[in-house]
């Protein structure tokens, strides 16, 4: 199988949402979330979604990209070869309930990698008054996919990094439950059946099960937020990682922050998060959140 990059700049069809106060909350249940700013309604500013919420607003395309890639040239059977590769995210504002987005996008970039082809879906969300909302890079992973050429956008967000570290400056552990994949599906409508059919799971090779790498993400920037943001999601700027390694449910993660870098108006935050066997499940995981005073 191949997948020629001068298909990149592919448009896809435009997809509208509206967000409810059930999306945002549900999503901030579903990982766990105690800030009074994702469910407390009664506040005058009303209540956020959490950073990693975009994931959800974008899954109905993603999910179905085939119906929404506006071309006849690229080969549909391909996308079945897909997984979840890199994840930047780059966040103009968090989401409120009542918010209505218009999602438009293209294939930002098909690039060659040892394991296959590399595509860059680029997802705009602006909202209702057409100001920028959120700007999502999907990376997916076209696995046995030769890559004939190199073409794709030249500016696509770099994640910076991290000055090399003898030992993380702080790690914790986390008990991932038997049941979170099921309350993440649930709440999130974020629905693929490696995550909650052992039987399917075990059909395509897996050992069983495994929570979403969008979970996993979730369960960091929650973390780097309590300790580093001062419990104050809207000062994200920018979210990014790649997934390298399964979270089996039931064991432990363990959430490392790698350092950071001041800059007069931002801060760069580097992490990874650790699986049970040892591996790295996210690496390269960064965050950008802006000074207290700005």
């Amino acid at each position: 199988m191949e997948l020629d990059s001068e298909l990149a700049g592919i448009r896809l069809k435009p997809h509208k949402a509206r967000i409810t106060w059930r999306d945002t909350t549900n999503f901030a249940a579903a990982i766990a979330e105690d800030l009074p700013l994702y469910f407390d309604d009664r506040t005058g500013q009303g209540i956020f979604a959490p950073p990693v919420f975009p994931v959800a607003v974008t899954w109905p395309i993603l999910s179905s990209l085939g119906d929404f890639i506006a071309s006849k040239d690229f080969p549909i059977e391909l996308l079945f070869t897909q997984v979840h590769y890199t994840e930047h995210l780059i966040v103009h504002r968090l989401i409120r309930p009542g918010d209505e987005v218009c999602l438009t996008g293209q294939i930002a970039a098909i690039l060659p990698h040892r394991a296959g082809t590399h595509a860059v879906i680029e997802l705009i969300a602006n909202d209702a008054e057409n100001k920028p909302v959120f700007t999502e890079y999907i990376g997916a992973m076209l696995r046995g996919v030769e890559c004939l050429g190199e073409k794709g956008r030249q500016d696509l967000p770099v994640t910076p990094e991290p000055a090399p570290l003898a030992a993380p400056v702080w790690a914790c552990q986390k008990k991932i439950a038997p049941w979170l994949p099921y309350v993440y599906d649930g709440c999130t409508n974020i629905a693929f059946p490696i995550h909650t059919s052992p039987k399917f799971a075990k059909s395509v090779g897996l050992p069983g099960i495994i929570l979403q790498g969008t979970a996993t993400l979730a369960c960091a920037v929650k973390e780097l937020i309590q300790r580093e943001a001062g419990k104050d999601p809207t000062r994200v700027q920018e979210i990014a990682c790649k997934f390298s390694g399964m979270v089996k449910p039931g064991t432990d993660i363990e959430i490392c922050c790698l350092g950071s870098k001041d800059y007069p108006r931002h801060q760069d935050l580097f992490f990874e998060v650790v699986n049970a066997e040892n591996k790295r499940a996210i690496r390269s995981g960064y965050l950008k959140i802006k000074k207290e005073s700005e």
